[in-house]
């Protein structure tokens, strides 16, 4: 039988094996589950992981089933809600964990859900956000003060991933060192220097994202293309190197370089994912050198939320400078395409009004 309550939207689908987004009508049941509730999209923003969507690579070949709505950054409304929904009310406005996990497995028994063995991620395991609304676990979502600036309401998940990987270790009155300023990675200089560290050295080889930490008041950028890395870092810091680094970009290359340049008894947070394994000498780069190794996924729950919220509230970040793009949800190969070639920071993405035939 036809369901007649189903709620028309627009949204953004991967329904072809091939490169881009196709931008269609379609349908969600607003009928919530009891303890899941229904959110009308405010603004969503597009992350690495959708480049990879995007781009179809063999990551995301071998991850999603199509056709699937994609997109997991976003905030809304709550418009429905389960039965055992309590802690939440209709109108609330939220921002949401996109890593749903099962709360009952070793590590989410022991509050460590960032690491659950059974996550499921919002628009890659489950229909995403990039739409007019998504259903999601009650669980994951975080009501927001209607008073915070609405643009910054959809980065609050990237910026915990920077947040988690800055955080790990102590940056007060350090030398720290990012490597990679995509969007996360900017984030992470911006943290950073939030956190009061003694010198932020941002290492990026793409000229538009070097200007845009710049811009942010970055006071060490280097071009791995035209400088010796390691000199330049061990110049900047006396010849001792930094003791904290955040690594964002996945490149094998930086990351080996970086073993180089990382003080003895300093920290690494890896969040960055390389394509291939590194070959690593053990002995003399990690322990001789007492180096401290920390692989970042995604947030800690609730702890990262909270102390994001906190940076929020401080002042201290530049998120409005970060986002470099504001587009409607139908442009959204044009967003697939800024990212893939590096000509953007955080991208902002409005939902649109169904279209009527």
């Amino acid at each position: 039988m036809k369901n007649t309550n189903l709620l028309p939207m627009m949204a953004v689908v991967k329904d072809k094996p091939t490169t881009g987004f196709s931008f269609i009508k379609t349908t969600i049941d607003p009928t919530c589950s009891p303890n899941e509730v229904l959110i009308e999209i405010t603004t969503a923003s597009f992350c690495g992981t959708d480049t990879h969507l995007y781009e179809y690579d063999p990551w995301a070949k071998n991850r999603i089933h199509l056709p699937l709505v994609v997109g997991h950054e976003f905030s809304g409304k709550i418009i429905g809600m389960g039965k055992n929904v309590n802690h939440l009310q209709i109108g609330d406005i939220v921002s949401a964990e996109s890593h749903i996990t099962c709360g009952v497995c070793e590590f989410c028994l022991r509050n460590e859900e960032h690491i659950c063995e059974n996550t499921k991620i919002i628009g890659v395991d489950t229909q995403g956000c990039f739409a007019n609304y998504i259903k999601i676990p009650a669980k994951n979502c975080y009501p927001l003060p209607k008073e915070l600036d609405p643009l910054l309401l959809s980065v609050l998940e990237p910026l915990g991933n920077a947040v988690h990987t800055m955080m790990h270790f102590d940056c007060k009155n350090k030398d720290v060192a990012i490597i990679g300023c995509g969007p996360i990675g900017i984030m992470g200089v911006d943290v950073a220097l939030a956190l009061g560290a003694k010198k932020v050295i941002a290492i990026e080889v793409n000229e538009y994202r070097r200007q845009l930490a710049k811009t942010i008041g970055t006071p060490v950028l280097i071009n791995p293309l035209e400088e010796d890395v390691v000199k330049r870092v061990l110049e900047e810091t006396n010849g001792k190197g930094v003791d904290v680094i955040g690594e964002f970009s996945g490149n094998i290359g930086a990351i080996t370089q970086a073993f180089q340049y990382v003080k003895n008894g300093g920290g690494m947070s890896l969040l960055g994912l390389p394509s291939k394994p590194i070959e690593i000498d053990l002995s003399n780069q990690i322990i001789h050198k007492g180096l401290h190794l920390y692989g970042v996924t995604g947030r800690k729950i609730p702890e990262t939320w909270n102390q994001v919220m906190k940076f929020i509230y401080s002042q201290k970040l530049h998120l409005r400078q970060i986002i470099t793009h504001q587009l409607p949800l139908r442009d959204i190969n044009h967003a697939g395409e800024l990212m893939k070639k590096g000509q953007c920071g955080k991208i902002i993405l409005f939902p649109e009004e169904v279209q009527h035939e």
